[in-house]
């Protein structure tokens, strides 16, 4: 279950990850609950006032069912930011299994930064708000009451909710109030599953408030209200059950959205540091290249999400003196820098759910991430500088193509533009195996990777952010995921920040027992990673149109490699294919020279998708690629064998 108030910064609902599952039993008992502990009563309610602020409260009693949810309660955290939040504790009991009941003592209580902001102080205001809970044991109850009020929100005087209801049976009854003011216009959804609930006014004039309340006793399941029609919230908000905000237009929300990157003239500061870095470029696009490699790699990325800190951003001046920022103060940094040096840059908020429509329900958590658009004489690029890994105008993958909306639009009619799809490069991946078999049976084999695109970046992330004494467990998954199985013995990588050129990583790998040589014949696969293609499309249902088939971006895969075989091996190699379509090629060749298998395949997706009537097809393709990739190599020894073990004849007599 997910309960987030969109007006906090970080929810202060505390509740555990869900257990993992476990394996069945031989043979349950039934005196013995399944879950670590049991949500006996949830009990939230939410007051908004007309100005904006907001106090939330919540009630919960949990019973440790064992051990492992002793462990799991045995903190309470509770995240917000003490800028413009207060959070109260007002109870924390413990009633004993074994008899009596026991208070958390003040000292218990702690009040730390959030560990992402321990080493950057202009970010220590998000706080995690803790309690030790020492001693619990099996059959314990743990009630608690947390308190967060919220005043002077920097987006105030408006205000956003999204909530779900439980649907786990981990919570046995739940009751949500929502207290809001008559006065303000509000826009209220609900999904089928929470369309019940009971709604009451009070007040009068100025004062007159509305309420709503849903409650689950134990054990029910949510009832339909027969007199309200369906209201199925939007795909944008699939997770949730109830949601709400006072952003009824966009004009209002994209003025709301431009505090967050508010217009001045740079500063004499900001103008000589620009001048200072772009003084080597050539062209308006060269500048912004120098501008964006400073901040992405020499600004240190703080990684707290959008809305952490309120919707608030620091100047261009504070970041630079500092040297750190979040994603959103480094767009912020970028903006200026760019009107330093007399660059066309505007901000944008997008994400993996965006809506664009003028009856949406607009929450700014449907806007996570933030994008700079940059314009030059020829044309416009986007920017993400929140990572120093990711290289100039290149965007993942997941935000490609989306709308992405302008808090400074082009024109009053276009709030929304479409993320570029294009990459600044052709992506391509090269993998090159240098193998050695041993008389033995064991293979040991150098796997080098070369690549620019999506796999890129992926690799880049995971090398930066893993300390090089583990880089062997991010080559093993890297080997996994391609088909390769033993033990990664050396690991060498280019500098992830080095983003102007591809990125390499080089392993070495053994697998001992590959082949058994007294198993007659020996087939092995051609020691190449294997190429993942889209599975073909579902049925569309009856009167449904079937979706096109996506291919993804375009990308040229190629790998060869070279297996070096015992003296004596003979080998019979498969026959190499050949197809050719307008939306990919694939191409495979095998040979053998001297005690030296290759092996190569590449293939080539040409287009982003093709039309779903085009399946058949595409499935024809999808096969052809799958049985050249299932061919084996034949290997037999027999001949070296016969050398050394036939029996000598005995020489005749004169």
């Amino acid at each position: 279950m997910l309960i987030s108030c969109a007006l906090c910064a970080q929810e202060a609902a505390q509740k555990p990850e869900k257990p993992p599952e476990r394996a069945p039993a031989a043979e349950k008992k039934p005196d013995k609950p399944e879950l670590p502990f049991q949500i006996q009563l949830l009990e939230t309610h939410i007051r908004f006032e007309t100005n904006g602020d907001s106090r939330k409260e919540i009630h919960t009693i949990v019973k440790i069912n064992n051990i492992l949810g002793a462990r799991q309660f045995a903190r309470l955290g509770f995240d917000y930011n003490r800028r413009f939040q207060q959070i109260e504790i007002p109870l924390v009991r413990i009633s004993h299994a074994n008899g009596g009941t026991s208070e958390v003592l003040p000292s218990a209580i702690a009040d730390p930064p959030n560990p992402a902001v321990e080493k950057y102080p202009a970010y220590q205001e998000v706080r995690v708000k803790s309690v030790r809970l020492l001693g619990l044991q099996e059959g314990d109850t743990v009630e608690y009451r947390v308190i967060t009020t919220t005043s002077h929100h920097p987006l105030a005087p408006d205000f956003w909710l999204e909530h779900s209801l439980d649907r786990s049976g981990q919570v046995l009854a739940e009751q949500y109030d929502l207290d809001l003011p008559a006065s303000r216009e509000v826009k209220v959804w609900t999904s089928e599953y929470s369309q019940s609930f009971e709604e009451a006014k009070s007040g009068q004039g100025d004062a007159m408030r509305v309420s709503y309340r849903w409650k689950y006793p134990a054990g029910s399941a949510p009832p339909k209200n027969a007199d309200r029609a369906a209201t199925d919230l939007p795909a944008y908000l699939a997770n949730a059950d109830v949601a709400l905000t006072t952003y009824t237009e966009w004009p209002k929300f994209m003025l709301a959205m431009q505090k967050l990157f508010p217009t001045a003239s740079a500063t004499t500061e900001i103008k000589d540091k620009a001048m200072k870095l772009t003084a080597e470029a050539k062209t308006p696009e060269e500048r912004l290249h120098l501008l964006y490699d400073f901040v992405a790699q020499k600004i240190t990325t703080v990684d707290l999400p959008l809305g952490s800190t309120g919707y608030a951003t620091r100047t261009a001046q504070e970041i630079l003196a500092s040297g750190y920022a979040t994603p959103e103060d480094k767009c912020v940094l970028l903006l200026a820098l760019a009107g330093g040096a007399e660059l066309e840059a505007k901000p944008a908020l997008t994400g993996t759910q965006v809506p664009t429509t003028n009856r949406a329900l607009i929450l700014p958590s449907l806007f996570p991430h933030v994008l700079v658009l940059a314009s030059t004489e020829k044309k416009s690029i986007w920017l993400d500088p929140s990572e120093p890994v990711t290289p100039f105008a290149m965007i993942e993958v997941n935000l490609r193509g989306k709308p992405a909306l302008l808090p400074y639009p082009r024109s009053d009619t276009r709030f929304f533009e479409n993320v570029s799809t294009v990459l600044p490069f052709a992506a391509f991946q090269k993998v090159g195996v240098d193998a050695k078999l041993g008389e033995s049976g064991n293979v040991t084999a150098k796997v080098k990777y070369t690549m620019r695109g999506d796999n890129e970046l992926l690799l880049r992330v995971a090398f930066y952010q893993t300390p090089k004494e583990k880089w062997k467990d991010v080559a093993g998954l890297l080997a996994i995921s391609d088909g390769f199985r033993g033990q990664v013995t050396s690991v060498n990588a280019s500098d992830p920040t080095a983003t102007k050129e591809p990125f390499t990583v080089e392993y070495e790998i053994s697998q001992p027992k590959f082949v058994d040589w007294s198993k007659k014949p020996v087939r092995i696969p051609a020691l190449l990673p294997q190429i993942s293609l889209p599975d073909p499309p579902a049925r569309a249902a009856a009167g449904g149109k079937a979706p096109n088939i996506e291919l993804g971006t375009p990308l040229d895969v190629e790998t060869r490699m070279t297996l070096r075989l015992p003296a004596g091996t003979t080998v019979q190699t498969p026959a190499g294919t050949a197809v050719g379509r307008d939306y990919a090629t694939f191409a495979s060749k095998y040979g053998m020279l001297q005690n030296t298998v290759t092996a190569s395949r590449r293939v080539n997706f040409l287009l982003p998708e093709i039309p779903a009537d085009r399946a058949t097809d595409y499935n024809a393709f999808l096969h052809a690629v799958q049985n050249d990739e299932a061919q084996v190599f034949t290997l037999d020894r027999k001949a070296e064998s016969s050398k050394h073990d036939k029996p000598v004849k005995p020489a005749s007599k004169p």
